[in-house]
């Protein structure tokens, strides 16, 4: 637990109690999840107090939404290193298979040329197929196809 309070307190969160618990079960996802993912593995926690705690999360930098076109908001733990810049953003990836969306951390979002006089102030790169294990499970002469 340690380590969780020392990540929110880098990011100037004070470690409450039921700010560990969201953020240790935020941690236990192996891929982006929503508001209603995280109310359904923390019954006990009043609905308002982790949306509020999303939010403060969010506004400290500690996560980042996607907006993954399904029309639930999703959320992901910030790498430690990353502010959220608009140089340091990713691509994300949803499957059309399972409905997962996972951060693709290692494929960064390329630059735009904008036209003269636009302002940019936030970027969504969402691409979308199957992913890795729904491939393996529906689509085994594709895996075969394809190995890594």
């Amino acid at each position: 637990m340690k380590d969780l309070e020392k990540k929110l307190l880098n990011r100037n969160i004070k470690p409450t109690s039921v700010r560990l618990l969201i953020f240790k079960t935020m941690t236990e996802f192996k891929k982006a999840f929503s508001l209603t993912d995280l109310e359904t593995e923390l019954e006990t926690v009043n609905k308002s107090t982790i949306f509020r705690t999303l939010s403060l999360f969010h506004e400290n930098l500690l996560i980042h939404t996607i907006d993954d076109g399904s029309g639930s908001m999703k959320y992901s733990i910030c790498m430690e290193s990353c502010m959220c810049t608009l140089g340091e953003l990713h691509v994300h990836f949803n499957c059309n298979h399972c409905h997962n969306t996972y951060c693709l951390e290692s494929i960064s979002i390329p630059p735009i040329q904008l036209p003269e006089k636009f302002l940019l102030e936030s970027v969504n790169f969402v691409m979308k197929g199957i992913c890795e294990n729904c491939s393996k499970k529906s689509h085994p002469a594709f895996a075969t196809r394809f190995p890594k």
